[in-house]
C-alpha cells in the first residue's frame, strides 16, 4: 500500500513506533520557517499509518514536519484542520520506514551546498535570509559562500575526493586561484595540511596573530587607520590578516616613537628604537643603575600596595572577585612598578654617555633597556684613560707587578684547588653557587657575565616542536612563572651572587628547581642520541608525581585531525571501547571521524601514549628488551 491521501492537520498524531523521539526547539522553528517560505507547503509528504481511533492517523516519517505545521497553527498562520498530503503505508513495517528515513540519508555535498546558496545570493536574497529559509547558521552561509574564492580546479578535485574540506577551506584566504593552484602542487603531499596552505598564501600578509598587530591595539587599530582586512571564515583561532604591511609598520613606528620621546626626556645621550631587538647589543658595555632609598612616603605607600595587591590577585584566582578587579589591579600594578622604579637612578655619566633601545620582545612586549654604551663612545673613554684606541698612541702606564702567563696558570692552579675544598665543605654557598651559575644562563640570556663554576645547562626552546604553542597549557604556565621571577631578580647580573647569598635557603631551593627546570628535555624527535634521557623523563615524572590530563587535552585539533583512520579507530576503542571504534569506522570520511572523535573523547581524560608519564613496569620492559638485543647482537671484542 502506498496510497496519497489528504489529512486534516487536527487528525495526525505522534506515532510511538517512530524512532525519533527528541526535536530541537530550534530546529522545529527553522523548519516552519521554511515552510512559511514555500507557502506552507511541505517539499516531502508525511509518511502515515491508520491509528487507533477511526479517522485518526500516526505519522510514521515525518514528526518534524507535523510538530512545524502545529508551530504555524497556534499561531494562528494555517487553520487547525489545515489538509496535509500523506502516504498511507503499512502498519507492520512502521518502525522499518521510520529508521530508514532517519539514517538512510546523507548531507548535501558542501560545494554543492555553495553552488545554491551562491544562486540565491546572485537573485539578491541576502544571507540572513538564505539561513532562515533553509534552517542553517549566517555563518554556515558564508562559509559556503566563501568557497567562490577558490579555483573551479580546486573545488573539482574535493568533489573527486582528492583533498578534505579542511584543506579546501584553506584557500579561501587568497582570491588568486593561479596561486591557490601552484601551492596545491608546489606542496608535497605530506605537508598539504591547512596550516602549509594558509601560511604559504598568506606570506605577505599579516596575521592579526602578529606582535606588530597585537602591538598597536589589533586590527581594529589598523583598520580605523584605512587599512584592510582579509578574514578567513575557517580559522577560528586567527581574526584575520592585514593587507597592507606598509601600513602595519608606520603604526608600529609612531607607538615606538611615543615610547622614546618619554625615554628622551630621562636624559639620555642618545635613544633609538626598532620593531625588532638590536642586532649584537647584549654584548655592548652597559652602565646600571644604582640603588637609592625610597622615601619613608614612599616606602609606606608600597608596604601597603603589595599586601593589597597579593589578596586581589588570590580573589581573582579563586573566581570570587567582581569585575572591576583586573582593572584595579592592573592599576595596584602600575603603582607598584612607579614606587620600584624610585629605588635606582643612573648616575650623570651614564645618562652623558650611554643610552637606550626601545623594540618589540619575542613576545610583541615593549621593552626598554637602558645604559648601553656604544662601541665609538668607548673607544674615547678608553683614550682619555690612556689606552691604546684607534684615535693616536696611549699615555704612559704607571709602572706595575707582571707575571708570566705560565706562572699565572700555576698559581691559580692553587687558587682554584683552595677553592674547590672549602666548597665542598660548604653546601649553603655551594647552593648558591650553583644557582648562580644556572640564573646568569636562563635569567640573563644575553649579558656578559660569568660563573666560576664550568656548569653547562641546556635549554632548548619547545615552540619549534609544537603545532600550536600558544595553546599549551605547560608552555604558558612556565613563561608566567619567568614573569614572576624576573620581577623579583636584581637587573643587574653582576648582582646576582651577593642578591642570592642574602636570601633564605627555600627561596634559592625555589631558584635552583627554576633553573634546572629549564634544561629538562623529553622531547622524542625522528633522530636523537638522547633515547636514554627521553626515558629517564619518566622516572622524573613519577617522582613529581605529574598528571599529563592536567596539562593536555586530546582534541580533533591537537591529535585526530594529525593521525591516521586506523590510529583515530585504536584510540577510540582504548579511550571509550569497541562501540566508540564502530562508531568512528562508519564515518564516510575522515574530517567526519575527526569531528566524532573530538565529541566522544571530550571529558574522559584520555591521552595519547606519546604523553603518558610510562609506569616503572614498562621501563623494566623496556630494560629487558634492550638487554635481549645487546644478546642477540654482542659487539665485537676490540
Amino acid at each position: 500500500m502506498n496510497n496519497i491521501i489528504t489529512v486534516a492537520l487536527s487528525k495526525l498524531d505522534a506515532d510511538p513506533r517512530n524512532v525519533r523521539k527528541t526535536y530541537g526547539a530550534e530546529g522545529i522553528e527553522s523548519l516552519a520557517t521554511n515552510i512559511r517560505a514555500d507557502g506552507y507547503r511541505l517539499l516531502q509528504n508525511i509518511v502515515v499509518r491508520k491509528g487507533d481511533k477511526t479517522g485518526r492517523y500516526f505519522v510514521v516519517a515525518g514528526g518534524r514536519r507535523l510538530a512545524a505545521l502545529n508551530l504555524l497553527a497556534e499561531a494562528g498562520e494555517i487553520a487547525k484542520d489545515y489538509p496535509v498530503e500523506c502516504k498511507e503505508r503499512e502498519g507492520e513495517i512502521a518502525t522499518e520506514i521510520s529508521l530508514a528515513e532517519n539514517v538512510m540519508r546523507e548531507e548535501m555535498h558542501p560545494v554543492d551546498q555553495y553552488e545554491a546558496f551562491d544562486a540565491l545570493a546572485k537573485q539578491g536574497k541576502d544571507i540572513a535570509d538564505i539561513a532562515a529559509r533553509f534552517g542553517t547558521t549566517e555563518i554556515i552561509v558564508r562559509k559556503r559562500l566563501a568557497l567562490a574564492r577558490v579555483s573551479p580546479i580546486l573545488l573539482q578535485q574535493f568533489r573527486d575526493e582528492d583533498m578534505s574540506f579542511a584543506q579546501l577551506s584553506a584557500f579561501t584566504v587568497s582570491d588568486d586561484h593561479e596561486r591557490q593552484v601552484t601551492v596545491w602542487h608546489s606542496l608535497p603531499s605530506w605537508n598539504r595540511e591547512p596550516h602549509s596552505i594558509r601560511r604559504a598564501l598568506t606570506e605577505e600578509m599579516i596575521p592579526a596573530t602578529d606582535k606588530r598587530v597585537q602591538f598597536i591595539g589589533g586590527l581594529v587599530t589598523y583598520e580605523e587607520a584605512g587599512g584592510s582586512v582579509k578574514r578567513d571564515l575557517f580559522d577560528d583561532r586567527n581574526a584575520g590578516y592585514a593587507m597592507d604591511a606598509a601600513l602595519v609598520e608606520k603604526l608600529v613606528a609612531e607607538k615606538l616613537e611615543a615610547a622614546a620621546a618619554t625615554v628622551r626626556a630621562e636624559g639620555w645621550k642618545w635613544v633609538e628604537y626598532s620593531p625588532t631587538a638590536p642586532v649584537g647589543y647584549h654584548a655592548m658595555k652597559r652602565h646600571y643603575p644604582e640603588a637609592i632609598p625610597l622615601s619613608e612616603e614612599d616606602q609606606a605607600a608600597l608596604d601597603a600596595a603589595q599586601p593589597e595587591y597579593d589578596e586581589l590577585a588570590e580573589l581573582i584566582e579563586c573566581g570570587m572577585a567582581d569585575d572591576e578587579a583586573e582593572a584595579k589591579l592592573a592599576e595596584i600594578e602600575k603603582r607598584i612598578g612607579a614606587l620600584n622604579a624610585r629605588t635606582e637612578v643612573y648616575s650623570p655619566e651614564a645618562l652623558a654617555q650611554a643610552g637606550t633601545f626601545v623594540f618589540l620582545d619575542y613576545c610583541g612586549r615593549l621593552a626598554i633597556e637602558r645604559g648601553f654604551v656604544k662601541p665609538e663612545a668607548e673607544a674615547a673613554d678608553e683614550e682619555s684613560e690612556g689606552l691604546p684606541s684607534a684615535r693616536g698612541a696611549a699615555k704612559p702606564k704607571v709602572p706595575t707587578i707582571s707575571h708570566s702567563a705560565a706562572l699565572i696558570e700555576d698559581l691559580t692552579a692553587h687558587k682554584t684547588a683552595a677553592l674547590r675544598i672549602e666548597l665542598a665543605n660548604n653546601p649553603d654557598v655551594a647552593l648558591v653557587a650553583v644557582v648562580h651559575a644556572m640564573l646568569l644562563s636562563v635569567a640573563y640570556p644575553y649579558n656578559s657575565e660569568q660563573s666560576a663554576l664550568q656548569l653547562s645547562l641546556t635549554h632548548e626552546r619547545l615552540e619549534p616542536s609544537m603545532k600550536d604553542a600558544e595553546s599549551c597549557k605547560g608552555l604558558s604556565a612556565f613563561n608566567d612563572l619567568a614573569d614572576n621571577y624576573g620581577h623579583h631578580l636584581p637587573g643587574n647580573p653582576a648582582d646576582l651572587f651577593e642578591w642570592l647569598l642574602e636570601q633564605p635557603q627555600d627561596m634559592v631551593l625555589m631558584l635552583l628547581a627554576f633553573g634546572a627546570a629549564h634544561s629538562v628535555n623529553a622531547v622524542e624527535k625522528k633522530f636523537t642520541h638522547r633515547k636514554k634521557g627521553i626515558e629517564q623523563a619518566n622516572q622524573l615524572g613519577r617522582a613529581l608525581e605529574v598528571n599529563m590530563p592536567d596539562w593536555f587535552e586530546t582534541t580533533g585539533d591537537s591529535y585526530f585531525k594529525h593521525v591516521n583512520r586506523t590510529t583515530i579507530e585504536l584510540s577510540l576503542a582504548e579511550a571509550r571501547g569497541s562501540e566508540a571504534e564502530l562508531s568512528v569506522r562508519a564515518a564516510a570520511k575522515k574530517s567526519e571521524a575527526v569531528t566524532i572523535a573530538d565529541r566522544l573523547v571530550a571529558g574522559t581524560g584520555w591521552i595519547p601514549s606519546p604523553l603518558r608519564i610510562a609506569p616503572a613496569e614498562a621501563e623494566q620492559e623496556l630494560g629487558a628488551d634492550s638487554i635481549a638485543e645487546d644478546e642477540q647482537f654482542p659487539q665485537a671484542a676490540e
